[in-house]
């Protein structure tokens, strides 16, 4: 499933690689109380998944890691900091561990246990790869550019694994074609179906965008649009203006129960990614994302090109560079065992 881009125009062919040097990802966290039963550890994470960092930490305190609370997955081939919580009575243990891939960074209290969502966003910092210095100006050119008009926001190829294998079985679940046993794995497979549903309407309407409104997203009526403060509400005009003040949003559904489906144009185009008889919650998702506080350093004689960027959470870095470079990333292309000469 290729996805589109409100350009449409000749790629820029830059390289990038997931590694613990060259792809930083710093959590942005909510407001921490300052106390209550639950230690907030700022956690730096090197080279592994969030789940096996987690298995870490409760392996060392000899407890469940369904007991650890955390508000997002990070890539594992990475250099990753994010926030955990962890019972307050640990408080004097944690104090001893050390990990050869994981070090505690500080921390702090919370009245709760942080869940899934409980973050702002995510502070990315990636190397750019052969980028000639014309290419570094285009590079941020079309950066500036996404950080004005927005960018569509969908799932990256990470949410679907090597070659697309996720949706297959995905599909094969929900058909009834293959049963699975495992309650996490299918809850993983549904979220992989509504990511492909999502997907695909925002394709639709990115095309639509490009043909009908100069490649500036176009707005229907009957949009669902969700405000800063998370709020959602259908108006009775598209609200151009607060969307471009980025006040406003339209949203895409991800499918399931208990959801507010959008109505009029809008709802025609989304009847057509819908499922009525998922029986996972159903969720809205912002169709357009605003990248904030870019930063560009050209290395000029290694051809580096050096990007910071922030995304809201649940948002890709590497949906950004797509966007950029106007082109396609797959998993297996962007890993390699060996690092760029600079």
């Amino acid at each position: 499933m290729e996805r589109i881009y409100l350009e449409d125009r000749e790629p820029i062919h830059f390289k990038f690689e997931q590694n613990q040097d060259d792809f930083i990802v710093d959590e942005i966290g909510i407001n921490f109380k300052g106390n209550g039963n639950y230690t907030i550890l700022h956690v730096k994470k090197v080279e592994m998944t969030t789940w096996d960092m987690i298995a870490a930490f409760a392996t060392y305190l000899n407890i469940n890691a369904e007991k650890i609370g955390y508000a997002g997955l990070k890539d594992k081939h990475a250099t990753t900091t994010q926030y955990i919580s962890i019972e307050s009575k640990f408080e004097k243990e944690l104090k001893k561990f050390r990990h050869p891939q994981i070090k505690i960074l500080s921390s702090t209290r919370h009245t709760h246990s942080i869940r899934m969502g409980d973050l702002i966003g995510n502070r990315f910092t990636i190397n750019l790869f052969g980028v000639s210095q014309i290419e570094a100006g285009q590079i941020e050119k079309l950066g500036r550019k996404s950080e004005k008009l927005g960018l569509p926001n969908y799932f990256g190829y990470q949410r679907f694994g090597r070659d697309g294998d996720s949706i297959k079985q995905a599909k094969e679940m929900i058909a009834g074609d293959i049963h699975i046993e495992d309650a996490k794995l299918k809850k993983f497979l549904i979220s992989i179906y509504q990511s492909v549903f999502f997907n695909e309407w925002l394709i639709e309407r990115v095309m639509m965008s490009r043909e009908q409104n100069g490649g500036k997203f176009m707005l229907l009526e009957g949009d669902l649009y969700i405000t800063n403060d998370g709020k959602l509400f259908t108006p009775k005009l598209a609200p151009q203006k607060d969307f471009e003040a980025k006040k406003v949003v339209p949203t895409g559904l991800l499918c399931g129960r208990g959801v507010y489906r959008s109505r009029g144009a809008a709802g025609e185009i989304e009847a057509k990614y819908d499922d009525d008889f998922l029986y996972e919650k159903g969720l809205r998702r912002e169709a357009i994302v605003f990248p904030k506080d870019l930063e560009f350093k050209y290395t000029k004689g290694f051809d580096i090109m050096k990007v910071s960027f922030t995304l809201p959470k649940g948002s890709y870095a590497t949906v950004f560079l797509e966007n950029i470079a106007s082109k396609n990333f797959k998993a297996k292309k962007v890993k390699k065992d060996s690092k760029p000469k600079r």
